[in-house]
């Protein structure tokens, strides 16, 4: 559940208490808020009835791409990062960017990429590993268990 909803069920719950007739310190208990919110709840809900405590849409500017959109770039990101013509398989804000604009047409800043690929999509931050190619573990573990005994004893 997320914030917003765990939020707006608490709220919910503390409206079938406030029709049981309980104290507003034994919803705050109940609920898991502080004395304070229940008070604030119970006077918007005398006010406004139930539907005063649901949450309520984002207010501000809306996305710049529509649902429908960012799903085309979700699967547009999942075929990968060579399909899109870049040399290596991984994906940076600028190059998510210009898959964005190719397949919408919409132009979005870094921030907002950054925002469509965490909060929209799902997407966190994965950074590669730096070895090198040449890395030989069996070798690694050669000179750990052999090479490093001896080095260290002369010490």
């Amino acid at each position: 559940m997320s914030r917003p909803q765990l939020a707006e069920a608490r709220r919910v719950r503390a409206v079938e208490l406030f029709g049981d007739g309980v104290s507003n310190a034994e919803i705050a208990r109940a609920v898991g808020v502080c004395a304070e919110s229940v008070r604030r709840w119970r006077r918007v809900w005398e006010e406004g009835g139930a539907d005063a405590l649901r949450r309520r849409a984002a207010t501000g500017r809306p996305p710049k791409l529509d649902d429908a959109q960012a799903e085309t770039v979700r699967v547009a990101l999942e075929r990968g990062a060579q399909v899109h013509g870049f040399e290596a398989d991984l994906w940076t804000l600028e190059r998510v960017g210009i898959v964005v604009e190719r397949v919408t047409g919409v132009s979005l800043s870094r921030a907002s990429v950054w925002r469509l690929l965490t909060g929209r999509l799902g997407w966190s931050l994965q950074r590669p590993e730096r070895r090198a190619v040449e890395r030989d573990e069996s070798e690694i573990a050669r000179w750990i268990a052999h090479e490093w005994p001896r080095i260290k004893k002369g010490r």
